[in-house]
């Protein structure tokens, strides 16, 4: 399985700092990086930030989550076909909820050969100081990128003075109190400090950690073809703790599985004309229980 960690943070945080800190250090331990990089326009000008000889999948104007977690996904499988890496670095674009954009990653196309480590949140502790000038959706999107991250990267500590560096980290430790949080100038911090983040259960496909809020990853495979209305009376029985289902369910009586979407309490059947991997990825809370009748 290959490593996974997706970067998250505002525009203009200092992302792609790290991201190329983070591809010299692999490198610099043998290790062989890629990296798919999300921006919500036609250009991105980041990428030529990537060295050359770095495998690079792009999704541009467009979104990581939601409507372009489809073309997402396609990018991440053409990575894993073709090219040979040990990590994969995720750079969302600045507009992105990082647990939205999780969705790409647990694809059931691929979902059993990955191993997300954790969500890295790079803070710009300039604007931290300044949020509360922010509009009021901007903000929320700011607080939220901070409050789902697994490792905090207080960054640009070098414009505060050490009374704004202490208050911003108690805040941002208010926020959330399960990251480890790190003070960084030009978002330096040692590859170390990412491996650290609590890995999926190695060999253990079945769940697989997303962050420190209880959110988890379920992949459930069939074993044979099963009746619609049986697989809906199922689904109307889940808890709500289960947000999100896509998959790839066999149904009886058709040559090959329906593509399958569900989220909100609503359901999506799309059929396909190729044979894929009989397999639902289920992302909620709470999942011990929850298995396929």
């Amino acid at each position: 399985m290959k490593d996974v960690y997706l970067f998250s943070g505002f525009l203009g945080s200092g992302k792609t700092t790290l991201l190329k800190g983070m591809i010299s250090q692999m490198k610099g331990q043998g290790l062989k990086p890629a990296v798919f990089m999300n921006e919500l326009g036609k250009m991105n000008m980041d990428s030529d930030s990537v060295e050359d000889g770095v495998p690079l999948k792009e999704l541009l104007d467009g979104c990581i989550c939601c409507t372009g977690s489809e073309k997402s996904e396609a990018q991440i499988q053409t990575l894993l076909a073709e090219e040979d890496f040990d990590v994969l670095l995720i750079e969302t674009t600045g507009a992105a909820h990082p647990v939205e954009a999780l969705d790409a990653i647990f694809s059931p196309l691929f979902a059993d050969r990955l191993n997300f480590k954790g969500i890295v949140t790079v803070a710009d502790s300039k604007r931290w100081m300044d949020r509360n000038n922010l509009s009021p959706q901007i903000r929320s999107l700011f607080l939220e990128q901070i409050r789902h991250a697994d490792l905090i990267l207080a960054n640009k500590m070098d414009l505060l003075t050490e009374g704004e560096q202490g208050t911003v980290i108690y805040e941002i430790q208010s926020l959330n109190p399960t990251a480890q949080i790190i003070q960084t100038v030009h978002a330096k911090v040692p590859f170390s400090a990412l491996e650290k983040l609590t890995p999926s259960p190695a060999g253990d496909i079945a769940e697989a950690p997303v962050s420190k809020l209880n959110l988890n990853a379920k992949v459930l495979q069939f074993q044979a073809p099963i009746q619609r209305e049986k697989f809906e009376e199922w689904l109307r029985a889940l808890p709500d703790s289960v947000f999100r289902i896509k998959g790839y369910v066999p149904l009886e009586g058709d040559k090959y599985p329906h593509a399958f979407q569900f989220a909100y309490g609503m359901a999506q059947w799309l059929p396909e004309y190729m044979k894929m991997q009989n397999q639902i990825v289920v992302i909620g809370e709470g999942l011990e229980g929850v298995e396929l009748p």
